[in-house]
């Protein structure tokens, strides 16, 4: 039995004890019983719903699941039950914490040779200087990965062009999406191995990838003894991006003076332009699955692979990045608050009178409409190192708490298929 599917058996099993065991102490010491009861309830549902979710809303749950645990204990400290709530509290950790390994991705990696001669580039402003503050020059020559710092003035292209002419066979970057988005379109001009060092502030695209973002030093061994797998590139226009690129709402508010000094009031302040009950979107033209030809559009995303959005366990990341398609999120001006429409296609083209205002891989564009999106299927050989998950944080996460439950049990029975959806060409949400 492998440790994924022995981490769903425990997690159903204890999930049912501490659910059995609520019951059973609700009826035999009621009324202090069915409170103590339904305190564990309501902690065992606040983590399950952590575990489902990540960031705030993982700390929310696991912030509900303690403060019900510790009104339980005050219950059972002036009325009784020490060793119930002990074995109920017992019950819904093991459950929980069985859980979260059943539901860690681990992505598929090919064995495959080592770079000669790998370059390391780095950007020592991103992220707050993480480049100075892990050492990451020094790191990079104890592993055989020569070094190149991006100063003032230098063209990254020009400086991985120069590093490939001189015999480069693995280009590695450390540094923000959108310089991750150059060094990987060029490994895959030439066929190279790229490596993905989460030196940025966000590393949205790290993420994804299955590296992890709090090694940042690890990421370096991709080119010592990590494994291989191929990914997708998208493009608009010919520039490629590796994450997404935004129309609407966001591009518009990159674009004004003062937004990096303020993002949210600028974020909020360009809401009533382009949401408002009086706003006329951004002029942009596109076509839907159907063929049905649309316009305005208040928030267009296009990305490389869809985006899982809204509440679910990994949202905001990609389940995959290899699945060939372009994922296409709209919200119109009178739909802010409302479902999106969604859908994945190998192609996307948007129109317009007047240049667009873009934000590509959270970089401030003006793009010449036509704007015209396209996916590059498996073109990116990307190297992750053995020690980091290789796969999206989405990749095997559920939709929701049910669906997570069914997912326990079709892993339980055996089943290795990943409880994230598999996407089709077209797909409405």
């Amino acid at each position: 039995m492998t440790r994924r599917r022995l981490a769903a058996v425990v997690a159903l099993f204890g999930g049912l004890v501490t659910v059995a065991g609520a019951l059973v102490l609700a009826v035999d010491a009621f009324p202090r019983g069915f409170v103590i009861a339904g305190l564990v309830l309501l902690a065992t549902a606040g983590g399950w719903y952590g575990v489902l979710r990540r960031g705030r809303a993982r700390l929310s749950g696991w912030g509900i699941a303690a403060l019900a645990l510790s009104l339980s204990a005050l219950v059972v400290v002036f009325g009784g039950g020490l060793l119930e709530l002990a074995l109920l509290a017992a019950g819904m950790a093991l459950g929980l914490a069985a859980a979260r390994i059943a539901f860690t991705a681990r992505g598929q990696l090919s064995p495959a040779a080592s770079p000669r001669r790998p370059v390391l580039f780095m950007n020592p402003r991103s992220g707050g200087g993480k480049a100075e503050r892990f050492a990451l020059a020094a790191e990079a020559r104890a592993r055989g990965i020569d070094p190149v710092e991006i100063v003032p003035g230098d063209d990254l292209r020009v400086l991985v062009r120069d590093a490939v002419t001189r015999g480069a066979d693995g280009l590695a970057m450390a540094g923000g999406d959108g310089s991750q988005a150059i060094v990987a379109a060029l490994a895959a001009e030439h066929g190279l191995a790229y490596a993905c060092v989460p030196a940025g502030t966000r590393n949205h695209f790290a993420l994804d990838l299955g590296v992890d973002r709090e090694d940042v030093v690890g990421a370096l061994d991709a080119f010592v003894d990590g494994g291989e797998r191929r990914v997708d590139l998208a493009e608009v226009n010919g520039r490629v991006f590796v994450n997404n690129v935004s129309l609407g709402l966001y591009a518009e508010a990159v674009q004004r003076e003062g937004y990096r000094d303020a993002k949210l009031r600028t974020l909020l302040d360009t809401v009533p332009d382009v949401l408002g009950p009086d706003a006329q979107g951004v002029g942009l033209r596109w076509t839907e699955p159907g063929g049905t030809r649309q316009r305005a559009g208040a928030v267009i995303l296009v990305s490389n692979n869809r985006y899982r959005l809204g509440r679910a366990i990994g949202s905001g990341t990609r389940p995959r990045i290899d699945a060939g398609l372009l994922g296409v999120a709209v919200v119109e001006p009178a739909g802010f608050g409302r479902p999106w429409r969604e859908w994945s296609t190998s192609v996307f083209d948007v129109d317009a009178d007047d240049p667009v205002p873009a934000g590509i891989d959270g970089e401030a564009v003006m793009l010449e409409p036509p704007l015209r999106f396209r996916i590059r299927p498996a073109v990116l050989r990307v190297r992750v190192a053995r020690a980091h998950p290789g796969a999206s944080p989405s990749a095997t996460a559920p939709e929701g708490v049910w669906e997570g439950v069914r997912a326990l049990v079709h892993i339980a029975g055996g089943d290795r298929t990943p409880a994230g959806a598999q996407l089709t060409p077209t797909q409405e949400a």
